[in-house]
């Protein structure tokens, strides 16, 4: 079968396209043929051997996916009548998705209903669950509170937009480009503001005080770097801020602003979270998964490259050049 490899650490320019043998069918794991992969920043930092935790070389990279069964150990068989050959699943992984075939632990495999394409399947569950625990079960948000999403164009941000707006927040988006921030004013956002603009401090405050509100009850920070100040400075009295990431670097924050404010600063962990809690991730993603289904949250349909362009759907999300989701196609 055709994959992309990570032969040593490095540059995503690195990656090769190769003929490898397909996985072994373990007791316990499903053969899917892959229909479509996302792509992910962190699947970057797992390539350049930066992440947290390292996948011994040579592997597949591609954490995130979808795809169809084509064979069933036989214990899963025997002990699994959910799954069968043919059904159409998605799954979280530590990699292999950037293939054509791969081979996964039953137990991690969720069905897709009809409502949900290839495309959303294969790249909402990291953001998603992201947006939804952070707002969930750590900000404790409620519906009429104001939330600021940083990056508001990206899939990460995008999903906090979603998600947010389902609840009844009120979503105020800041992105780059003009069709980011339509993608995140169709996506529930009130209003969007250029996220490079010298004023926006002063205009979101000025949006926020015809509330009578002395800035934003929460931020959504999945970017992190030498912006996150001007961030926090949005934040009412008493307001929140949420690390969700550091896409632009690990930032540095003038803690007399929390302390003088009464502000908190928040970190948002959703792969430690849901290791240590599969039966709640696993309650969280199935009412998603059904959200999703009725239309009332509304992923974007990914940008599609061929399994031969992987790196170049990598270097495109690296330099932020693209808006939505990225998937690859095998």
């Amino acid at each position: 079968m055709r994959a992309v490899l990570c032969e040593r650490y490095g540059p995503f320019d690195d990656l090769v396209l190769a003929e490898v043998p397909s996985p072994e069918l373990r007791p316990g794991t499903v053969r899917l043929q892959v229909l479509a992969a996302g792509v992910n920043y962190v699947d970057n930092l797992i390539v350049g051997g930066r992440y947290q935790v390292k996948t011994p070389t040579p592997f597949v990279p591609g954490f995130e996916f979808v795809g169809r069964i084509i064979e069933l150990a036989d214990d899963v068989a025997r002990d699994a009548p959910h799954l069968s050959v043919g059904a159409r699943v998605l799954a979280l992984s530590g990699g292999g998705g950037f293939a054509e075939e791969v081979v996964v632990p039953a137990h991690i495999v969720t069905i897709v209903p009809d409502g949900i394409t290839d495309g959303q399947a294969a790249t909402f569950v990291q953001s998603y669950m992201t947006a939804a625990f952070a707002l969930r079960h750590r900000a404790g948000a409620e519906r009429d509170d104001s939330l600021l999403v940083i990056g508001a164009g990206s899939g990460v941000g995008l999903a906090a937009v979603d998600v947010a707006a389902s609840m009844r927040m009120r979503v105020i988006a800041a992105a780059s480009t003009e069709e980011k921030r339509r993608l995140a004013l169709d996506r529930g956002a009130e209003v969007a503001f250029d996220v490079n603009s010298e004023s926006i401090t002063t205009d979101i405050r000025e949006l926020m005080a015809a509330d009578g509100k002395d800035g934003v009850d929460h931020v959504y920070d999945p970017v992190g770097g030498d912006r996150a100040e001007t961030w926090l400075r949005c934040l009412a009295t008493g307001g929140q801020y949420l690390v969700v990431g550091f896409v632009a670097g690990i930032p540095s924050l003038p803690l007399n602003h929390v302390l003088l404010r009464n502000r908190r600063v928040t970190g948002v962990d959703w792969g430690g979270w849901s290791a240590r809690q599969p039966a709640e991730n696993a309650a969280l993603l199935n009412e998603l998964v059904h959200q999703i289904s009725i239309g009332r949250l509304r992923p974007v349909e990914p940008t599609a490259y061929p399994l031969d362009r992987t790196v170049d759907a990598l270097r495109d999300l690296a330099e932020r050049r693209a808006s939505g989701k990225l998937v690859v196609i095998p």
